[in-house]
C-alpha cells in the first residue's frame, strides 16, 4: 500500500516526537522541569488546532449551505437526517455494548485493589453542564457569530440548514446571487485547508513529544493492561463497523478504508477529531460521496456519532469499579449503559467529554468520581485511539447514509486514488465541481 508524502511525514513527526520527547523526559531531571519543557512543545500543538479550528466553522458553514441549496427540498434533508441518526444510534448501542461485554471479559481493573479516594479528592471535570435541559437549548444559537466563533457545531448546522433550505427554495430568484457566493466561497476555503494541513507534520511531532515528555514511557507500562484490553476493545468495534459498512457498501468498504486512512492517521497522531475532518471531506470525495450528503451528514456525526468515545464510556467506568472492588450487577450495568447512552449525545463540544460524561455517572452507581484520576494520567493515549476510531465511524456512516440516498458518484480508480494521494493534490483541484455535485 502506497503511503503518500503527508502521511509518511505525519509517520515520521509521530516517531520523531517519541524519541524527542524520551529523551527530554528522561534528561529533564525533574518532574517540574519537565513539564516547562512540554509547555514549548504545547505552544505547537496548540498553535496548529487554532489553526485548524479557524477554518472549520466556515468550512462546515459553506459546504452545509452550499449543499442544502443544491437540495432545493425540505423534505430531503429530513429524509437524509433520519437515515444517519438511525445508522447513529446502532452505532451507539453497538460501541457501548462492546466496551461493557469486553470489560467484564479483559477485567482490566480486577487486582489493583485501589484504595478509595479521599471524599475531598476531585478530578476538576465540569460536570454540572451535562443535563438534558442545557444540551436542548444549547443546540439553537441565539447569535450566528458567537457560534462561529466559539466553534459551535450543532448550533452552526441549526443555522445553516435553516439558511440552505431557505436558499434552495429562493435560488432561482433575488436569491440567486447569494447562492452563488456561497458556492465560491467553499473552494476557497478548501485551499486555505490544503494551506493549513501542511503544517499537520510539526503539530503531530508536538503533540506527540508534549505527551512523552510529561509523562515519560513508563506509564505506558504500568498501565500496559488496561490500554492493551481497551485497544483490543476498540478493534473489536471497528471490526463491526467494518461489518456493518460491508453489508451496505460491498467491497467498496475496504476502498474506503484506503480513502480515510490519512484523516484517521491524523485524528490518531492529534487527538483531534477536527484536525481530521478536513481531510475527511477530500477522503469521501475522492470516494465519490456527493457534497450534499457530506456537508450535512459528517457535521452531524461530529456531533452525534462519537463511536470511541463511547465505547470507553462504558468500559473505564467498569474498570473504576473493578479497581476499587466495587462490582456493578448485570442490572446495574444495563441501566448505566442505558444512562450514558442519552447522556453522551450531549458531549460534542464539551472539554475532555468523555471524561465529564463518566465523571458525571458514576455517583449514579456508587462509585467515586475521583476514581478518574486513576487514567487521567494517560488520557492522551487513549484519546488518540478514541478519535481515530470516531473518525472510521463518521466516514463509513457518511458513505452509507450516501449509498441509500444514490449519491455515490462515479468513484476514482485505485490507481487514481493512489495518485492522488501521492501528489497531494491541491484540495481546490480535487472539489473544482463542488457547485455542480452538490445541486445533483
Amino acid at each position: 500500500m502506497k503511503l503518500n508524502t503527508q502521511t509518511g511525514l505525519i509517520i515520521s513527526g509521530m516517531v520523531l516526537g517519541v524519541v524527542v520527547g524520551y529523551a527530554c523526559n528522561t534528561l529533564a531531571g525533574s518532574p517540574e522541569a519537565a513539564k516547562e519543557i512540554a509547555g514549548y512543545f504545547s505552544m505547537i500543538t496548540d498553535i496548529f488546532l487554532r489553526l485548524i479550528k479557524m477554518i472549520i466553522a466556515p468550512l462546515i458553514f459553506a459546504t452545509l449551505v452550499s449543499g442544502m441549496a443544491g437540495m432545493g427540498d425540505a423534505r430531503a434533508v429530513g429524509r437524509i437526517g433520519g437515515k444517519a441518526i438511525g445508522w447513529f444510534l446502532m452505532a451507539s448501542v453497538s460501541s457501548l455494548l462492546i466496551g461493557l461485554l469486553f470489560a467484564n471479559l479483559l477485567q482490566p481493573g480486577a487486582g489493583m485493589n485501589a484504595a478509595l479516594p479521599d471524599a475531598s479528592a476531585t478530578t476538576g471535570l465540569k460536570t454540572a453542564s451535562l443535563n438534558l435541559k442545557d444540551f436542548l437549548t444549547h443546540v439553537f444559537p441565539r447569535n450566528f457569530f458567537e457560534a462561529m466563533a466559539n466553534n459551535e457545531i450543532l448550533q452552526i448546522l441549526v443555522f445553516s440548514v435553516f439558511i440552505g433550505i431557505a436558499m434552495g427554495q429562493l435560488r432561482d430568484t433575488k436569491a440567486r446571487p447569494l447562492v452563488e457566493a456561497v458556492d465560491a466561497i467553499v473552494p476557497v476555503m478548501l485551499k486555505v485547508t490544503d494551506y493549513v494541513m501542511r503544517f499537520a507534520p510539526i503539530g503531530v511531532f508536538a503533540a506527540v513529544a508534549n505527551a512523552i515528555t510529561t509523562q515519560g514511557l513508563n506509564v505506558l507500562m504500568v498501565y500496559g493492561k488496561f490500554m492493551g484490553g481497551f485497544y483490543v476493545t476498540l478493534f473489536v468495534l471497528w471490526v463491526v463497523l467494518i461489518g456493518a459498512g460491508y453489508v451496505v457498501l460491498r467491497g467498496d468498504v475496504f476502498r474506503l478504508l484506503r480513502a480515510v486512512r490519512q484523516p484517521m492517521l491524523l485524528g490518531f497522531s492529534t487527538a483531534s477529531s477536527e484536525s481530521a475532518y478536513p481531510r475527511v471531506m477530500e477522503a469521501l470525495e475522492r470516494f465519490g460521496v456527493k457534497d450534499r450528503v457530506t456537508g450535512f451528514v459528517l457535521p452531524l456525526g461530529y456531533s452525534f456519532n462519537l463511536d470511541g468515545s463511547m465505547i470507553y464510556t462504558t468500559f473505564a467506568a467498569l474498570f473504576i469499579s473493578q479497581a476499587f472492588n466495587l462490582p456493578m450487577t448485570l442490572d446495574q450495568q444495563i441501566t448505566m449503559l442505558l444512562v450514558l447512552m442519552v447522556s453522551s449525545k450531549g458531549i460534542a463540544g464539551v472539554p475532555r467529554a468523555s471524561l465529564v460524561v463518566i465523571a458525571a455517572v458514576l455517583p449514579m452507581f456508587n462509585l467515586p468520581e475521583a476514581g478518574l484520576l486513576l487514567i487521567m494520567g494517560i488520557d492522551h493515549f487513549l484519546d488518540m485511539g478514541r478519535t481515530a476510531t470516531n473518525v472510521l465511524g463518521n466516514s463509513i456512516a457518511t458513505a452509507v447514509v450516501a449509498k441509500w440516498e444514490n449519491a455515490i458518484g462515479p468513484a476514482q480508480s485505485d490507481d487514481d486514488l493512489e495518485a492522488g494521494l501521492a501528489t497531494d493534490l491541491p484540495a481546490d483541484d480535487q472539489k473544482g465541481k463542488t457547485v455542480i455535485t452538490a445541486a445533483e
